[in-house]
């Protein structure tokens, strides 16, 4: 059996010792551990290794290494568990020494999926417009459990979803001026969703957020469709040129009284 012959320290880890041995041909490199499995297996001078104690010295050794790995992934900002072993399973770690360091992560309170998750809704709300269905789905795409998702999501007031959402449609609504009423509201409900939003607070936002315009800002809106229009048709005349922009703004959303208003003012204009 292999004797440990030298322990020296490593020049540019501290706290990582080089291990070499002696089994009668001379002194040799063998492994390095870190000090924690150094002092845990008590290695010293003159130690006698068998297979079964080296095999013991360096599975506790790996999973030291994958421990402070994962430290250092945390160090940036919060994980969730299941982003901490898919990180540490792309260095394909043993799974038996991943769910090791998984476990000294929670003794040690650096994971905990509840705080995680708490944090990361706060973060949202704070920092996006996402709605609750879309963080909803981000917590559980990072592997947070359903029960402790509805539970973190309790904290997203409805007050401040409604607060969050009208604010969204006020500027789509100032962005997207040109756009019929009914185009307009269909664009801010869609968008609304994307965005995470359930339809009982998107009714609540959309009453809220200015989209029936008055008579001449709907006017003002579809002149300017209207004129996109007959720049497209100009070669045809007659009734086919009034059917295809007229066909053209009912589309875009406008009702066909003022439709029929803004044709007839550029009939008379010709």
């Amino acid at each position: 059996m292999p004797i440990i012959a030298k322990i020296s320290v490593q020049k540019h880890n501290k706290e990582r010792y080089s291990i070499f041995t002696d089994s009668g041909k001379g002194e040799e490199y063998a492994f390095s551990v870190d000090e924690d499995v150094l002092i845990k297996h008590g290695l010293k001078k003159g130690m006698e290794l068998d297979d079964l104690s080296l095999t013991e010295i360096l599975f506790h050794d790996d999973i030291r290494k994958t421990y402070n790995q994962a430290i250092q992934y945390l160090s940036h900002r919060m994980r969730s568990e299941k982003e901490v072993r898919a990180h540490l399973q792309k260095k394909e770690i043993a799974e038996p020494v991943i769910n090791e360091a998984i476990h000294r992560l929670y003794q040690f309170d650096f994971l905990n999926d509840r705080e995680f998750a708490t944090a990361y809704l706060r973060t949202q709300v704070n920092t996006s417009d996402k709605g609750p269905s879309l963080i909803r789905q981000e917590l559980k795409e990072k592997g947070i459990a359903g029960a402790l998702i509805d539970e973190t999501m309790a904290e997203y007031a409805i007050d401040a979803q409604i607060e969050k959402a009208i604010k969204i449609g006020s500027k789509f609504a100032v962005k997207n001026v040109r756009d019929s009423s009914r185009i307009l509201k269909q664009k801010l409900e869609q968008l609304l969703l994307r965005k995470g939003y359930p339809f009982s607070i998107i009714s609540i936002a959309l009453e809220e957020v200015v989209v029936e315009k008055q008579d001449n800002a709907e006017m003002e809106a579809l002149s300017y469709q209207g004129e996109k229009l007959r720049k497209k048709h100009s070669k045809l005349l007659g009734y086919e040129f009034r059917r295809k922009i007229k066909q053209g703004l009912y589309q875009k959303g406008f009702p066909i009284d003022l439709i029929d208003r803004y044709l007839d003012s550029i009939e008379d204009e010709d």
